[in-house]
């Protein structure tokens, strides 16, 4: 390069103000926050659904008789139930260590819990909710519907499942919220 070049180099330089570098210096950290949120954002989406997926799973194999020809139509027991939500949440990889119990009984038929339901062969005791140990909350027999008539019965599903938000620079970094899950299924005659 000769010194021509230089000076017609050292002359544009001079007067380039940088104003597009300390615009990207401002935007970049911008985008960077809001596509990161929409990936965490997103990722708790996925986790709700799966959650509720398993949860409506867990009913209808708490609501399905397991042997409707010879025993009377016993629904299934909540180790059932409980080992469908696992299967569920397992097949999206969530670890189903961390499920933890609500901090009530789940409300069926929109009464206070639990309701039983007279129209229903009773196998457990009416509107029976145990959790088995599992931190899985499943009642069976339970009237899903407050005043219809005729009575629905059925079983109710409920846990929740923690989620971490990752953002850093703001404030939902490391922002641990509980995302709740119930299902209920009518049990069929």
């Amino acid at each position: 390069m000769g010194p021509m070049n230089i000076k017609r180099i050292a002359r544009q330089l001079a007067t380039t103000d940088g104003s597009e570098i300390a615009e990207a210096a401002l935007v970049l950290p911008i985008v960077l926050m809001l596509l990161l949120g929409i990936v965490w954002f997103g990722r708790a989406f996925n986790i709700y659904s799966t959650i509720t997926q398993a949860a409506q799973q867990g009913a209808i194999t708490a609501a399905r008789s397991t042997c409707a020809t010879t025993c009377g139509n016993k629904p299934a027991t909540p180790v059932a139930a409980d080992s469908a939500v696992y299967a569920v949440m397992q097949a999206s990889s969530l670890d189903v260590t961390q499920i933890t119990l609500p901090p009530a009984l789940p409300t069926c038929g929109g009464g206070p819990p639990p309701q039983t339901c007279s129209a229903c062969p009773p196998p457990f005791p009416p509107g029976a909710c145990s959790s088995n140990g599992s931190n899985i909350y499943v009642c069976q027999n339970v009237q899903l519907n407050a005043s219809g008539t005729p009575p629905q019965c059925g079983t109710v599903v409920s846990f929740q499942y923690p989620f971490q938000f990752y953002l850093p620079f703001t404030s939902l970094n490391f922002q641990k919220i509980t995302l709740s899950a119930q299902a209920q299924s009518r049990m069929e005659n």
